[in-house]
């Protein structure tokens, strides 16, 4: 198994190439709430619960619960589950949750987006469980479980019977980083590497790769929606939450699309060999 974080070298693709029409669309279709959860309801459950589509549900830790409220991802197949990130710290009625949506006999992996505590702090809540791999934090730990012998530039996929799921190391922001891309509804979830708002970069060289190899990987792939893990930016171009804001009114929409991920990916190229404090409409470029 190799560990590498070295840049790779891709043929030339341009955006016109990446956003060709990749033929007849059969992805199912989903849709997503016109509101979210965002701490300003006193009377908010404490995890919101929308179904995109068949067997992929989207959850939303309150505010209230925490400040980072991030997003949660569940997808099903006929044969098994899994749950993407378990929230942050606070109480929050996932497992319950979880059991309610696909069953408490569903055989379910319980990944993680990255290792960061706001992704990782529910996942006692299913150290019981029967039937279910809770999978480590470290790359080591994501590469040998999802059987990723070349990290990060081998891309695997999953097949939870009827729904396959390819596994995309996107190490930039934290070493474990991973991009998951829903093979039946086109969903590209993206973690904290790019959604509405602080896009923390810790790794320069990794995280361009990364979105390099994210974008070739979008060019024979249909994408529905770009979907991260976090909103911090309000609905007026560019302009943010305070950090740890109590309360989120006027939000940006999570969803995200093509042309911002291209956006990125050009953003990193124009910035050379090292990253700097960057505001864009739909997300911010901050160096860690």
């Amino acid at each position: 198994m190799t560990l590498e974080y070295s840049d790779v070298s891709l043929p030339p693709l341009t955006k016109e190439e990446a956003l060709k029409p990749k033929g007849e669309s059969k992805l199912r279709k989903g849709s997503l709430p016109q509101r979210w959860i965002d701490g300003t309801d006193p009377d908010e459950p404490l995890l919101q619960v929308h179904r995109y589509a068949e067997g992929i549900w989207i959850m939303r830790q309150s505010v209230r619960s925490h400040w980072e409220a991030p997003f949660l991802y569940l997808l099903a197949g006929a044969e098994r589950a899994m749950l993407v990130d378990t929230g942050a710290d606070g109480p929050l009625p996932l497992r319950e949750t979880v059991d309610g949506l696909i069953g408490a006999d569903m055989p379910l992996i319980v990944a993680h987006s990255h290792a960061h505590r706001d992704h990782v702090a529910g996942d006692g809540q299913f150290a019981d469980r029967l039937d279910t791999v809770i999978v480590g934090h470290t790359p080591r730990q994501v590469a040998e479980f999802f059987g990723i012998w070349d990290w990060p530039t081998e891309i695997v996929a999953q097949d939870f019977g009827g729904r396959v799921i390819d596994v995309i190391p996107i190490p930039g922001h934290d070493p474990a980083s991973i991009t998951l891309y829903d093979r039946p509804t086109g969903l590209l979830l993206t973690n904290d590497s790019l959604y509405p708002g602080r896009l923390y970069i810790r790794d320069f060289a990794a995280f361009r790769a990364s979105i390099e190899r994210l974008v070739f990987f979008i060019a024979d792939h249909q994408v529905t929606w770009i979907l991260g893990c976090h909103v911090e930016l309000t609905d007026e171009r560019g302009v943010d939450f305070e950090l740890a804001a109590p309360t989120h009114p006027h939000e940006h929409q999570l969803q995200l699309n093509l042309q911002h991920l291209f956006e990125l990916r050009d953003a990193l190229r124009a910035m050379g060999n090292q990253v700097r404090h960057e505001v864009h409409d739909h997300f911010i470029m901050v160096p860690r």
